[in-house]
């Protein structure tokens, strides 16, 4: 076991170790949730408009791809990392996933090149996926195998909350780039600039990284000649290996997995398509509760050293399970204007007639009308008249969006803000926790696997699953159960928290085999 007490040198080297681990993995992260965070105009990009519903399902089906395939990732690259090293392997994943990212930023629209451009942002977001797989592990295991094992939780937390503040960047760099220029001019163009700056932000945790050295624990094990021959056969075919590996999936990650993105990727969703509320207000409820709760990653990492990682993520699996649906229910009725009374005086009505270079016709009708409770419901009606002669249809559109009036946006982003508290409990101390379950050297692979099949397809396909039900929930209600999608999370997280109280050892120190 590692001293509990670091020099002045080893504690300068421990934080340059976490500054760089956590600067990529950040980036990784902002890579992987910009498409998540654009999901309604990448919706309109790449699919066809005839059936929007089935073109927003198809885009958050394609975001879930990259998270369905994290586990093959987290099995290629967590093979080499045990083989090669650690530092090598995180930094391919980074230039993939980087690369990837890119390359969405330059994939043309379905208007151009058919169904040729869902194809290929699928093959990306794929690669995204498989990169990401190996990235995590890595990052966790290389601060990890730093740090003393007596403040694990607490050194391997700021790793955690990379995850958070990559959705956060993505969130801020998104309303930055909208903001300058344009609301129009983003939706046709400028949605791609989030993705191209990831190249710039590649380079730089390259040359970060490339100032790294190997992790002490595997440098040790190589200059002893035990690295593991074969790190897929030990850590899966070996049955006590095997049988920890489960516990850490069905006992910890699949909870922790649904939490995470049913507190910040599906809150989003909710409060956009489902309570309607505006394009930047919805962004900004999320962006201002991430940056309040991010400090609790770091809080219940350092808790967890001191009462156990397992009380801590059992908890948050538990009030998850109590709490969801009355939060989701204040959340939605917040936003619902049906209720509310509105103040006739304030109505305005305003409207546009323009004509196209082809000579159609365009009415444009907006009405505000604004409730008594400060909240806005602007509704646009858009008439579109073909010109006499034209093989074109007329077609009418009509939107609808929410503007929170200041008690009712404070209120949602406290409702917000009591989903990332539960995020941070099961997820700040989920690093440590998985370190401590496996030897150093199949620690890379083993890890990894139940981490990502956790977050990556019970977790990740939560927003599909979720918003899935809710639009099923449609045949059978009218208008829907607006709160049909958080079964999904709630069953998970249950079966996790029994299934977690019975088999999990509650850790407050490392007991590991190094």
């Amino acid at each position: 076991m590692q001293p509990t007490a670091l020099t002045s040198q080893e504690k300068s080297k421990l934080w340059f170790v976490i500054a760089a681990s956590s600067v990529g993995t950040l980036i990784e992260w902002y890579d992987f949730y910009i498409f998540g965070s654009l999901a309604v105009i990448l919706s309109e990009q790449f699919f066809p408009q005839t059936h929007p519903t089935a073109a927003f399902l198809s885009t958050l089906a394609t975001f879930a791809a990259g998270f369905i395939v994290r586990p093959f990732g987290a099995l290629v690259f967590g093979r080499l990392g045990d083989l090669v090293g650690r530092k090598y392997t995180f930094l391919v994943t980074l230039v993939l996933m980087g690369g990837s990212t890119f390359a969405i930023g330059l994939v043309p629209g379905y208007q151009s090149i058919g169904l040729f451009a869902p194809a290929l942002v699928l093959v990306l977001r794929l690669l995204q996926g498989l990169a990401l797989g190996g990235e995590y592990g890595g990052a966790a295991t290389y601060v990890a195998e730093h740090a003393p094992a007596a403040k694990r939780g607490f050194y391997t937390s700021f790793i955690q909350t990379t995850a958070t503040l990559g959705l956060f960047v993505s969130i801020g760099v998104i309303l930055a780039v909208r903001q300058t220029i344009g609301v129009e001019a983003f939706a046709e163009w400028g949605w791609r600039i989030p993705f191209l700056l990831s190249s710039l932000l590649v380079v730089v945790s390259v040359f970060i990284r490339m100032r790294m050295s190997e992790s002490p624990l595997f440098s040790k094990l190589k200059s002893e000649g035990k690295v593991s021959k074969n790190p897929l056969k030990e850590s899966f075919a070996n049955k006590e290996n095997l049988k920890l590996v489960l516990i850490a999936l069905f006992g910890a990650t699949a909870g922790q997995g649904v939490v995470w993105y049913t507190g910040q990727f599906y809150a989003m969703t909710f409060i956009e398509k489902t309570c309607s509320v505006e394009f930047v207000q919805t962004r900004n409820i999320i962006a201002v509760a991430l940056l309040i709760g991010t400090p609790l990653f770091i809080y219940f990492g350092w808790l967890s050293d001191r009462i156990g990682r397992k009380m801590i993520m059992m908890v948050g699996l538990l009030m998850a399970v109590v709490l969801y649906r009355p939060v989701y229910m204040q959340m939605y009725a917040l936003a619902d204007v049906t209720h509310q009374k509105e103040a006739t005086a304030d109505k305005r009505i305003q409207r546009t007639r323009t004509i196209t270079d082809a000579g159609d016709s365009l009415l444009t009708v907006q009405t505000i009308r604004t409730f008594e409770e400060g909240n806005q419901q602007k509704e646009t009606a858009t008439h579109f008249v073909p010109k006499a002669g034209s093989d074109k249809k007329a077609k009418d559109d009509v939107k609808k969006e929410i503007v929170l009036g200041d008690y009712a946006f404070w209120a949602m982003v406290v409702l917000v803000l009591v989903q990332v508290v539960l995020v941070a409990m099961v997820y700040g101390p989920i690093a440590a926790f998985l370190v401590e379950l496996f030897p150093t050297r199949i620690r890379y692979t083993s890890m990894s696997l139940p981490y990502h099949i956790g977050n990556g397809i019970f977790g990740g396909l939560t927003p599909f699953i979720a918003t899935s039900l809710y639009e099923s929930s449609k045949e059978h209600t009218p208008g829907g159960d607006p709160f049909a999608g958080l079964w999904y999370p709630i069953i998970v997280a249950a079966v996790c928290f029994v299934v977690g109280m019975i088999f999990l050892k509650n850790r407050k120190v490392a007991d590991v085999i190094d």
